[in-house]
């Protein structure tokens, strides 16, 4: 048998035409009025066709191109009538729009909006569509009956998928056992890189669907990795490997992605991993031919700390060789077992008896998986849809199955040709996406019902079939990750969050849908692309950033394609598709990010039905967007600057889902929403008053709402109690924030019942003094009640059974959690399933809830049971002034050796703990003398502003302590004080009791501690030297603000190498920041990787002290001429493993000295009164060992010689120099070492010239960056300099009169993206193709002389 060839997806496009063609509302509004009889022609023969798709697309997958060919021209008639009749459904619903008023009050000239209004002119023009329609028919049923295709209905698709009660494996749990050996081997491998100075590739390699993304998922989320790694990162790269790309990806992985969004990825990347030991993913690495852009993004990943690890998972082994990975891990097939328990699982229900015969046949078909676990779940769901043993022979037998050649994608192919026909069409539309890409799943459901591909069903909705067909395709592994998530957005200057679900596509089963959309669909990304024109069958088309570069707009003005969807991501389409009008069979258009304005006119886009300006900065929208008569979705979302919609919205009746959260400025809705009766959609709404232009809450009672409602201005509701809990009866509504714009007596939510399917409530200062019935809420949160008293007052339960977070903010009044009526309440535990509870500002507030001794069954018997936070893992309480102590806990009664015991903890899964501004709460209510701990689960606490606080809680698990304002003293437990503390990352802000006179020596027990950050700290004036040689485990000190820390030791003793190695001997990472008082550094330890010294501005030097000798004159800059400080490395040299160096604000360094020779990267910003960069020469001469303040008059000879003639010596081990914005630093000449690969000067007028250090080596760099250098003068002249060279950028340095030649043959092979250059380079660089451009290029050349001359005349007058 052949290969497996996957089926096209014609049949739904046909049949949803058979559909269009029947449609009642054509008749109704008379829009084929004179085309009546070709109307009937085509509905008694498109369903000839329909009856023989079957067979043509079996044959077209048996390699009969004749088939094939027939199928294709079929395709493309189809899509041609099917924009033919939505013209004609277009003007019935204009039709209707006009009899109801639309154009009376749209108030402007109708006959521009519809140019072809005129029913002659329509009847005309669309008359002749429909007969080219039905001539090109009549050819395909001829043809059709010339190759004989066979009458072969289609499975209906009614209902199919409610029958998938089969068991959903879990494919994590799987693997865990799976791959257990492969997890522990590539785990002892990165940790055992722990003092790995140099950066770790670790590649996972194995032919695709081997489940090595499960693997590194594995690898990633195991504890150990968790605890040992400081960064965790995870990013998808596929076949585009563009650097800056994945730079800015691996930073917004990252907690810190919105930290210095304004500069460029590459530096955001280092400054994130510097002095980090981080664990980096990339996964699905693929291009193998860029090995410069690997080499170049390396250089920045080396900035982490010591044992950092890069964990990649590839199919390529030449991958794992151009990356530099030493050991690669190649993965094997999944043993035979684990593939039966896949298969089993997937193939047969678990609710009926599995068949002995079928049972048998499992492991014939195990065989035909090559140990691929993608490929026995997807041949398992295959499986799962035969019955009989013929069936799975069928399957069984095919030869081209599954071999080493050609891998699992005969059974993809396989599982993608047992698809029912619209879930084919479904899943090939997702080819539009790129590799990896995350589809958001609710917006992918609409793009679907957009393009028509979900079938319609009297019972359900559209988007009822949408996720039931995307949760079958997601069953047969056509979709993974599929994760549900937060996604953040702001209301004023609060952040809120929108519950989205996203998943991806596995890159095999993209192959797939590529292979069967064929050119369709389109996908531009980051890389120029080599598309000039967009192929005349382009019906989808996906562009990311500024890929439309590459589109010919030439070609879509001459012929634009027929495109159905255009996704734009962040690019700024009104400069790259000028021709967007002419996309007039748009169904689906995404304009996200950059749009300033509604680009297209609305009247060339009568077939939209999904429209997505999400995050757009765009005002308003054009009141005839309402002519949109087919717009089923509208996403406004996060439209920060949106003030108000169309008013005439109410004719947009085919509206279901408007996005509207994040649009916190509009104050009002469009009048007579509640006539949208299709509206199933409406995140936010702005309670109007009645009578005015506007929509109050009355027009949301008929509507059907779900998902996500927030209602704003909720005072305006009048008759407010009936209204409000009409909205909480809506039964799909999932969450519901209610909102009033200030605090206001209110008993509105006196007696709230929502329904029970409710989830999660947020209400924002409400009036009154207490709640209605929430019990059955997953999520309360509660924001400035400033009235509210008591969480709710009486009801038949006092429990909340389902609640698992619980946030209370700004409740001034709020003094207990009910009223008592009854003792009963005091016999229930209030929050059995709480998870995370928050209280902030609750003033009043004493305790926190509790519950007496209960007894449950237990194994026969009762226990004795009080948890009332048994399920808390994670606490926060701010600013609640009258909270004492934590609750005693009662005694717990569990089974041990013997009988039973009593314990007690009262915070038993507790893992997360903060606690701030709490002036009285003192103790914490310790377990007795044989009792269980208070925290037994606690890892992070943090104490800020807790005065009385005396001691820390029993907490045998806490790794991370946070105290801010706290005493030293606090380090005394009430039980026995343990000899050591399992801390391992300690801040401390504002602790003045920790250093300075009279401070207590707790440190001896920090002996695990690995990350120190000391903040605010005024007593802090010398280096804590005793503290640091306690710190033996150290590998990262932070110390930020100290503005008294002046650095001077305060006893003089030698630095004795000895002494050197006690001090913090295994730290690698520090960082100085905003320490205004700062002169001297302390002697560093020898490991030391990493250091970042900023704002600290009278410090004086760094590498050791010079003597300071001023110049012949006053406007000379200080000299350094000596040389400090003897290194305990065996060659002398000072920080002998350094290798990134960070320096920035420090106004008053005159040099910096003695800069080791393993740096890699340096880095200084406004520092310009630095005049001398220079290495340490070791071997040359050694300089005498001095005290750290004793100055040393000896200076190694080549180094004064350096000094004298204003040259600086840099590292030889060089990669990156960037100096930014220090305007008199250095001056001279800058000779570049061989090793340098990135170049950047920004804001200098000190250097004259770069030259290249003379050796066996040249000098080739890969980044140059020259900017606002005005005294720079003369670049090297060494083709070699050149050679490797893909980023340039020279403006705004006058003095540059021309480029070096060698430098000017290399500007073409350049990529336009990363070449910048002022005019006249550009100018000059370029020859005239033919005579007439010479004039052209004459008047350049002019401009650019003129524009450098007066750029030298302002440098002058500056």
């Amino acid at each position: 048998m052949g290969e497996v060839v996957a089926a096209m997806a014609i049949w739904p496009l046909v049949s949803m035409l058979v559909n269009k063609a029947v449609s009642s509302l054509l008749d109704q509004y008379k829009v084929m009025e004179g085309m009546e009889e070709q109307h009937k022609v085509l509905k008694r023969k498109l369903p000839a066709i329909l009856d023989v798709m079957t067979d043509a697309e079996e044959q077209a997958t048996a390699h009969r191109d004749g088939a094939k060919a027939w199928l294709q021209e079929l395709k493309m008639v189809a899509y041609e009538a099917n924009e033919v009749f939505d013209e004609f459904k277009y003007e019935a619903l204009r039709r209707e729009a006009r009899k109801k008023g639309h154009y009376r009050e749209l108030g402007f000239d109708v006959i521009k909006l519809f140019p072809s209004h005129n029913r002659i002119v329509f009847r005309y023009k669309m008359g002749r569509k429909l007969c080219r329609i039905l001539k090109a028919i009549e050819v395909l049923i001829a043809e059709m009956h010339a190759f004989r295709f066979k009458y072969r209905p289609q499975p209906p698709v009614t209902k199919q998928w409610r029958h998938t009660d089969y068991v959903i494996i879990d494919p994590q749990e799987i693997a865990s056992r799976s791959r257990k050996k492969d997890k522990k081997n590539i785990v002892d491998t990165l940790l055992g890189q722990s003092t790995n100075a140099d950066l770790t590739i670790v590649p996972i390699v194995g032919m695709g669907g081997l489940g090595k993304t499960t693997l590194a998922q594995l690898v990633y989320n195991e504890a150990q990795i968790q605890k040992h790694f400081q960064l965790m990162l995870w990013v998808c790269v596929s076949d585009t490997f563009d650097v800056n790309s994945v730079a800015k990806s691996i930073v917004e992985a990252s907690t810190k992605k919105n930290d210095d969004t304004d500069k460029p990825p590459l530096d955001r990347l280092q400054k994130l991993v510097s002095g980090q030991r981080y664990l980096l993913v990339l996964d699905d690495v693929w291009n193998n031919g860029e090995f410069h852009k690997w080499e170049s993004l390396k250089d920045y990943l080396k900035h982490g700390g010591t044992g950092s690890v890069v964990l990649t998972t590839t199919r390529d082994k030449r991958v794992a060789e151009i990356m530099g990975a030493d050991r690669p891990y190649h993965l094997n097939n999944l043993e035979d077992c684990f593939i039966k328990e896949i298969i089993e699982a997937k193939a047969f229900s678990s609710e009926k008896e599995k068949h002995v015969e079928l049972v048998n046949m499992v492991d014939e078909i195990v065989k035909r998986c090559c140990g691929s676990p993608l490929a026995a779940t997807t041949l398992g769901s295959v499986l799962r849809t035969k019955t009989s043993v013929n069936e799975w022979k069928a399957v069984s037998s095919r030869s081209s199955i599954c071999t080493e050649e050609t891998g699992i994608l005969p059974i993809l192919k396989l599982s993608y040709n047992n698809l029912p026909a619209h879930m084919k069409q479904c899943f090939a539309f997702c080819a539009v996406f790129p590799k990896d890409y995350m589809i958001d799943v609710e917006k992918l459901i609409r793009l679907w019902i957009a393009n028509g591909f979900i079938p319609e069903h009297k019972e359900d909705s559209l988007e009822t079939i949408g996720k039931l067909i995307f949760k079958e395709l997601a069953s047969r592994s056509f979709f993974q990750d599929i994760e549900k998530s937060k996604k953040e957005y702001y209301y004023g200057m609060e952040k809120y969050y929108y519950s989205i679900t996203t998943c991806r596509i596995h890159d095999l089963m993209h192959d797939i849908a590529v292979s069967v959309m064929d050119k369709e669909c389109v996908v531009v990304t980051m890389e120029p692309s080599q598309i000039e024109e967009l192929p005349d069958t382009a019906r989808h088309l996906f562009l990311s950033f500024g890929g439309t570069k590459g589109i010919s707009n030439d070609s879509l003005e001459k012929r634009p394609p027929a495109i159905q969807t255009l996704i734009s991501l962040e690019s700024p389409l009104g400069s790259s598709l000028q021709h967007l009008s002419k996309f007039r069979s748009l169904r689906a258009l995404r304009l996200s990010r950059y749009a300033h304005s509604f680009l297209p006119k609305p009247k060339y886009l009568p077939h939209l039905r999904y429209l997505d300006l999400s995050q757009s900065y765009i005002k308003a929208l054009p009141e005839d967007i309402s002519i949109l008569y087919n717009l089923q979705t509208l996403d406004l979302s996060n439209c920060y600057y949106l003030d108000r919609l169309p008013m005439q919205m109410k004719y947009m009746t085919s509206l279901r889902h408007l996005y509207t959260h994040g649009c916190d400025k509009l104050k009002s809705m469009p009048p007579e929403l509640g006539k949208l009766t299709n509206l199933q959609t409406l995140t936010f709404f702005v309670a109007g008053v009645p009578g005015l232009d506007c929509s109050d809450v009355a027009e949301l009672h008929d509507l059907d709402l779900g998902g996500q409602l927030e209602l704003s201005q909720a005072e305006n509701v009048i008759e407010a109690e009936a209204k409000v809990a009409n909205i909480g009866n809506k039964k799909d509504l999932r969450e519901l924030t209610l909102r009033w714009t200030s605090v206001s007596e209110s008993k509105v939510l006196d007696n709230f019942k929502p329904h029970d399917d409710l989830q999660v409530l947020k209400i924002y200062c409400y009036g009154g003094e207490c709640m209605g019935m929430l019990q059955n809420m997953v999520e309360i949160h509660l924001f400035h009640c400033e009235r509210l008293q008591i969480l709710f007052r009486c009801g038949t339960s006092f429990t909340f059974p389902k609640l698992k977070v619980l946030t209370l903010e700004h409740l001034f009044n709020f003094k207990g959690w009910w009223e008592k009526i009854n003792e009963r309440q005091e016999e229930q535990i209030i929050f059995p399933l709480l998870e995370k509870l928050f209280i902030r500002h609750c003033g009043k507030l004493i305790a926190l809830p509790g519950a007496p001794l209960l007894e449950e069954p237990f194994h026969g018997g009762n226990r004795l049971v009080c948890t009332p936070f048994s399920l808390l893992e994670s606490l926060f309480i701010w600013y609640s002034v009258k909270l004492v102590a934590s609750r005693e806990s009662p005694l717990v009664q569990e089974p041990c050796s013997g009988g039973y015991r009593l314990v007690q903890s009262a915070f038993p899964a507790l893992k997360e703990l903060a606690l701030e501004d709490l002036e009285n709460f003192r103790r914490w209510d310790a377990a007795t003398e044989g009792e269980q701990i208070s925290f037994p689960q606690l890892e992070k606490l943090s104490i800020q502003k807790c005065p009385k606080i005396t001691d820390l809680p029993e907490a045998p698990k806490l790794s991370v302590l946070e105290i801010e304002d706290g005493k030293q003293g606090i380090f005394h437990y009430q039980g026995d004080l343990e000899p050591e503390i399992p801390l391992t990352v300690m801040e401390l802000g504002c602790c003045n009791s920790f250093f300075g006179a009279g401070a207590l020596e707790p440190w001896d027990y920090f002996v695990h501690l690995e990350e120190l950050k000391i903040h605010r700290c005024d007593v802090l004036v010398h280096w804590p030297e005793k503290v640091f040689q306690s710190l033996v485990s150290l590998r990262r000190l932070e110390i930020k603000s100290c503005e008294n820390l002046t650095g001077y030791a305060q006893a003089l003793v030698e630095p004795s190498a000895s002494r050197r190695s006690q001090c913090l001997p295994g730290l690698e990472s520090l960082e100085l920041e905003d320490c205004a008082s700062l002169v001297e550094m302390f002697n560093v330890p020898a490991f030391l990787k990493h250091m970042d010294i900023s704002w600290c501005h009278k410090l004086e030097f760094i590498f050791g002290m010079p003597e300071l000798v001023k110049g012949s004159s006053s406007s000379e800059a200080v000299v350094p001429t000596a040389v400090s400080e003897l290194a305990s490395s065996p060659m002398n040299y000072i920080c002998p493993c350094l290798e990134h160096l960070f320096v920035s604000g420090c106004g008053s360094l005159p040099a910096v000295l003695n800069l080791p020779p393993s740096l890699k990267t340096i880095f200084i910003s406004g520092c310009s009164s630095i005049q001398v960069l220079s290495c340490q020469l070791g071997g040359l001469q050694k300089p005498e060992a001095t005290t750290s303040i004793s100055p040393s008059p000896i200076m190694p000879e080549p180094l004064a010689a350096a000094t004298t003639a204003r040259e600086h010596l840099l590292p030889p081990h060089l990669k990156t120099l960037s100096i930014r914005d220090c305007a008199g630093m250095l001056g001279g000449t800058l000779r570049l070492p061989a090793s340098l690969k990135t170049l950047n000067i920004l804001g200098n007028s000190g250097l004259t010239s770069l030259e290249c250090l003379s050796g066996e080596h040249p000098l080739s760099l890969e980044v140059l960056d020259l900017e606002r250098c005005s005294t720079l003068a003369s670049l090297p002249n060494e083709p070699q300099v050149y050679m490797s060279l893909w980023n340039l950028e020279i403006t705004g340095c006058p003095a540059i009169k021309k480029l070096p030649r060698c430098l000017h043959q290399k500007l073409g092979s350049i990529d336009d993206d990363y070449r910048i250059l002022d005019a006249r380079y550009e100018v000059m660089a370029s020859k005239p193709k033919t005579w007439k451009e010479i004039p052209r290029l004459v008047r350049e050349r002019r401009e650019a002389a003129r524009q450098a001359r007066e750029g030298q005349q302002s440098t002058i007058q500056e």
